[in-house]
């Protein structure tokens, strides 16, 4: 498609708008890409460079020698523990948790007027997040420390486990079903889903840590760097996020290349034309030299032999008169007069009867 977008362009060395267009779209994503994959490698090398901590008696003491009393990007990693009440499942007996997500979510088939297939569709139509404040603590009892986890929703990675999930389908009548195929939809259901952050569940926190009075606090970093909440650990994690920025660099270099072809192909199509112009140039300029040189070499051929129907006596004036009976034309009118009497046909020789003038368009 881009081939046939690139050679559809017009003939002349400038570059049509379709491939103008394809040059701007193209530089544009690449600057998009280039500026994904330089905000992804900035944060991973944040999260490279976070402090790790221990979650135990000397975790007071360390942010007491810090200035400020503060980390600007720690790492932390302990067990999910409640402050006060818990959050209770909806649907599942003895299923305690501190963040709860109640989703519903609606399933149906679009027709596509282009493939003329249908299509699955997904699309949310309510979403209630719980939250209730929570520390997290050392997997061992009696350690005396925790942290207390600020803002959990603002966190990315925030690992939810699925404790309930159920789906709908919908009832439909024969009109129903008629009415859907007419309209180009059709509904399949409803799926109910809830989600928790249970207690007990182990978590690893990336982000600010304060000494606040007596409350060691975890809270979104500032400067730019990102808030995690995973419950995965912090070399999974750390490598999860530096495979994403080796995904965004190679798709940053590709739209490079892709970029750099299609100025290429123009700038080299820009050069041919340039060179065919050249080349059109220096022909007309020979062709030119040589109408010139031949109209020279005939110039100085009726110099030197003189008109091609020029009398044979004074070899300057045209021929202008038939001699008859004989049917000669080889002379001029006043060399004819100049003739001696009786007057002879110079050629042959044979008397003129009568002259013929001649007269030439």
């Amino acid at each position: 498609m881009v081939t046939a977008a690139m050679e559809g362009g017009g003939g002349g060395g400038r570059p049509s708008a379709l491939q103008a267009a394809l040059l701007a779209a193209s530089a544009a994503l690449t600057a998009l890409l280039c500026s994904a994959y330089r905000r992804k490698a900035r944060l991973a090398r944040g999260l490279q460079g976070a402090r790790r901590l221990r979650l135990d008696g000397e975790l007071r003491a360390v942010l007491l020698e810090a200035p400020g009393r503060c980390v600007p990007y720690a790492v932390i990693e302990g067990v999910v523990r409640s402050v006060k009440d818990t959050l209770s499942s909806q649907f599942v007996e003895d299923c305690e948790g501190v963040v709860q997500r109640l989703t519903l979510q609606e399933h149906k088939m679009v027709w596509n007027r282009t493939t003329h297939l249908w299509n699955d569709y997904e699309k949310v139509i309510h979403q209630r997040t719980n939250a209730a404040p929570f520390d997290l603590a050392p997997p061992e009892d009696g350690a005396g420390v925790a942290v207390r986890v600020m803002k959990p929703l603002e966190a990315a990675e925030l690992s939810l486990e699925t404790v309930y999930e159920k789906f709908h389908p919908s009832v439909q009548s024969f009109t129903d079903v008629l009415g859907h195929y007419i309209s180009g939809e059709r509904p399949k259901g409803i799926q109910e889903t809830e989600q928790m952050l249970k207690v007990g569940t182990v978590l690893t926190g990336v982000g600010e840590l304060v000494l606040d009075s007596n409350t060691i606090r975890l809270q979104p970093p500032k400067q730019g760097l990102r808030y995690y909440l995973s419950s995965a650990d912090f070399d999974a994690l750390l490598q999860k996020q530096q495979a994403n920025v080796r995904l965004w660099k190679v798709l940053a270099v590709l739209s490079g290349f892709a970029t750099c072809a299609v100025l290429f192909f123009l700038l080299r199509k820009q050069y041919r034309h340039r060179r065919e112009r050249q080349r059109l140039k220096q022909l007309q300029e020979e062709f030119r030299q040589a109408q010139e040189q031949r109209l020279t070499r005939e110039a100085g051929a009726e110099g030197a032999e003189g008109p091609r129907n020029a009398c044979v006596i004074c070899l300057s004036n045209a021929k202008a008169c038939v001699f008859l009976e004989c049917g000669h034309v080889c002379s001029c009118s006043e060399c004819y007069r100049a003739l001696r009497d009786p007057k002879a046909c110079p050629v042959c020789r044979q008397p003129i009867a009568r002259v013929v003038p001649l007269y030439n368009s």
